[in-house]
């Protein structure tokens, strides 16, 4: 069939099309305005709920009041609850990552820091309340103590989200948590964050989220360190190969995104490739039609968050889609999305508006389309 100037165009204006974005409604949905909310990850459940977890009650980016915190929406993210706190240990609890698995059990992941302590060690000039509340809060438990709960934490519920199960160590962590595979297993992406050498891999549960085993490495690019790979985050594409996304801070490629795939359900990865995306860090989408899509946030400005499409099972990206570009600094982003019923989409980060004294947890709803 020949190729008219016409039908070329109208190929071009379609595949425009449906890499364009309409955004409907940006809104800030954490109720506690008085907390500091970071690093969040949204879910869908496979009757609808929509999850929404963080770390919250803080202060600040870094502070020693982190917990992880989840809302719940049963209306398509109009309405939202008032937070539930998961996991509060006696130090810092950060990004908080939940996910469902094919039997419906419910994972939430976090990681302990004692990043505070240098700020609390060096504070001078503080007003005396707030300096009394960080030593009493620090001094719950000795140096021994407080270094005994570094780890990377993962909790599991078989009910719904009605209870829980007490923390237990699993062997990497990354922002965004676990996915589940198409066979049911369940591989998690990430880093080992408290052990030496930091390795960077995939761990794997073959017992619904219960168990959890180092799995296998992601090697280096030559001339990168792995100790500056770092929040990573995967998804199977419809041809079943795994797609893992790597927050770079090598020298090469210094703040962009890399990808790594695996073709044999996880057990070799390839070498890191840049994609020729600057921003971080990602979370990757399976979309209904066989699309990928991966949200990252944009920490220069105008800062924001950002997606990207892929119609070839990650091997190139589309152009940036930008959702959002009014924040107030960099510290925002670590957007997630799910897919909706109806082919809406949710989009949800971390961000303090410049209306506000800290930041919240913001959600975006928008479709593909001009």
């Amino acid at each position: 069939m020949a190729i008219t100037r016409r039908s070329l165009l109208a190929g071009t204006l379609a595949l425009k099309n449906a890499h364009a974005a309409r955004v409907l409604s940006i809104e800030t949905v954490s109720l506690d305005s008085d907390a500091y909310h970071g690093w969040p990850t949204l879910a869908r459940r496979a009757n609808g709920e929509l999850l929404f977890v963080c770390s919250g009650g803080r202060e600040s980016h870094v502070c020693p009041f982190g917990r992880v915190d989840m809302i719940r929406s049963k209306d398509d993210g109009r309405t939202w609850t008032w937070p539930e706190t998961l996991v509060d240990t006696a130090i810092d609890d950060r990004d908080a990552g939940v996910c469902e698995t094919k039997k419906g059990t419910l994972l939430v992941t976090t990681f302990t820091s004692l990043a505070y302590e240098p700020v609390l060690e060096k504070a001078s000039g503080w007003p005396a309340a707030r300096l009394a509340k960080w030593r009493a809060v620090n001094e719950r438990l000795s140096v021994a103590e407080r270094k005994s709960l570094l780890g990377t934490w993962m909790i599991r519920s078989t009910d719904g989200g009605k209870t829980w199960s007490g923390l237990y160590r699993v062997p990497v962590n990354s922002p965004h948590g676990p996915i589940v595979l198409a066979d049911g297993r369940l591989l998690y992406p990430g880093k080992e964050l408290w052990s030496e050498p930091k390795r960077v891999g995939v761990a794997e549960s073959r017992d619904d989220g219960a168990t959890w085993k180092w799995s296998a490495g992601i090697p280096a690019r030559p001339g990168d360190s792995g100790d500056d790979y770092h929040e990573l985050h995967g998804v199977q594409a419809a041809d079943g190969r795994i797609v893992v996304h790597i927050r770079n801070h090598n020298k090469v490629n210094a703040g962009e995104t890399l990808q790594s795939e695996s073709r044999d359900g996880g057990r070799t990865w390839s070498v890191p490739r840049a994609i020729g995306v600057w921003g971080l860090p990602s979370h990757l989408l399976r979309l209904r039609d066989g699309r990928l899509l991966m949200s990252y946030g944009y920490r220069r400005k105008p800062f924001g968050n950002q997606v990207r499409v892929s119609g070839d099972h990650g091997g190139s990206w589309s152009e940036a889609i930008t959702l959002s570009a009014d924040g107030a600094s960099g510290d925002l982003g670590y957007p997630s999305t799910v897919e909706l019923a109806d082919g809406e989409l949710l989009t949800g980060w971390y961000e303090r508006p410049a209306s506000a004294p800290v930041a919240a947890l913001r959600l975006a709803r928008w479709r593909f389309g001009g």
